[in-house]
């Protein structure tokens, strides 16, 4: 793997693997590091390109990321972990549980979706046209070509199969907030589709883990310790 990933650990037993969303960084969780760690080894990510991980020089795609995944927990010596995603991290779950289902222990994903279709209209035109106008200003702004490139996570990305879910042994949360952007049947969809999964929503919006953490962490934590 041509990176390092950056992370924050804390805590003793099994691995909790945290994954943050698009364009955020493992701060993200400061309401699951500490409330996780009394139970768990809790390690925060930062993904490839985001907060202080290098972007490196292999494809900027949720799969990508996923195959860094592999890495990190082989250069970390973890054999199983569980995992924790949101949005973007979700998907990147999502297919790596799909790819390794021998290196998950359990699996919660937390506004995660398959495709474009799954994010409500207004929210993905608008990213959609946010991205256009980066790739118009791509050759001529270093900033416009990174906007672009985190903006396509979510326009090209990440068309998981029902396939993949269906190869997705581990035991699963799908969790996401009463107001998320995600659309409601399709969070169901994701739930209906992944054997061993069951499905929570929580009062909040897509950023629920940050916004109501008592409700999310005891969902979590419900599901992770029973």
């Amino acid at each position: 793997m041509d990176i390092k990933h950056y992370y924050i650990e804390k805590g003793q037993g099994e691995p909790l693997i945290l994954l943050h969303g698009n364009g955020e960084d493992s701060t993200y969780f400061v309401n699951q590091i500490d409330e996780f760690s009394s139970n768990y080894r809790v390690i925060a990510l930062d993904t490839r390109g985001h907060g202080n991980s290098p972007r490196g020089e292999a494809p900027f795609t949720i799969r990508q990321f996923a195959d860094d995944l592999l890495g990190f927990l082989d250069r970390m010596d973890i054999q199983k972990a569980n995992l924790l995603g949101f949005s973007d991290g979700a998907n990147i779950a999502m297919c790596f549980a799909a790819k390794y289902p021998d290196r998950v222990l359990k699996l919660v994903l937390n506004g995660g979706n398959l495709d474009t279709k799954g994010i409500e209209e207004e929210i993905q035109n608008k990213i959609e046209n946010a991205y256009e106008s980066a790739k118009m200003d791509a050759d001529n702004s270093e900033k416009a070509r990174k906007k672009m490139e985190l903006l396509g996570l979510m326009v090209n990305d990440p068309n998981i199969t029902r396939q993949e879910l269906e190869a997705i042994g581990a035991e699963t949360l799908v969790i996401a907030g009463t107001e998320d952007l995600v659309k409601k049947d399709h969070t169901e969809l994701i739930a209906s589709q992944i054997k061993n999964a069951s499905l929570a929503f929580v009062k909040g919006d897509h950023f629920v883990a940050k916004e109501n953490p008592s409700d999310f962490n005891i969902s979590v934590r419900d599901f992770l310790l029973k």
